[in-house]
């Protein structure tokens, strides 16, 4: 059962999903919070870090496996309705998603931990939420 939800994953639902995680965090990152995630980052005032190709490739490919696996839950646990899908969306970005991120900044290396997950708090719980959403409507 675990395994043979994959081989049920709409793919144009993971495009979908993929495509606005993208964009949604170009914008996101790149224009509304980035003077905040500087400064939660300690780096308020540095220079602009240069974005590579691991930058930008990176998150990507990492969006594209949580869509994926968030594609397969919702088939494992039968998810049948918009609202089935939303609250699925909000469980998996404040439960796993907005916690994991304060797991990771509570660390040394993040000067502002509490920072850190309110500037990227939003990003994973409006992403978690478009992506199952996307997920059901384009099955």
């Amino acid at each position: 059962m675990i395994f043979s939800a994959f081989s049920q994953i709409s793919l144009w639902g993971v495009v979908a999903a993929a495509g606005f995680g993208f964009v949604f965090g170009g914008v996101y990152f790149g224009a509304l919070v980035r003077r905040p995630y500087a400064a939660a980052l300690g780096r308020g005032g540095m220079p602009e870090a240069k974005l590579g190709p691991l930058s930008i490739l990176g998150p990507f490919l990492c969006n594209l496996v949580m869509i994926v696996t968030t594609a397969a839950v919702m088939r494992m646990v039968g998810v049948a309705s918009p609202g089935d899908a939303l609250a699925l969306g909000l469980v998996i970005g404040v439960g796993y998603l907005l916690a994991m991120c304060m797991t990771i900044a509570i660390n040394p290396n993040f000067p502002k931990p509490f920072a850190y997950t309110l500037v990227n708090g939003p990003y994973f719980i409006v992403s978690s939420l478009a992506t199952t959403a996307l997920l059901f409507l384009v099955d």
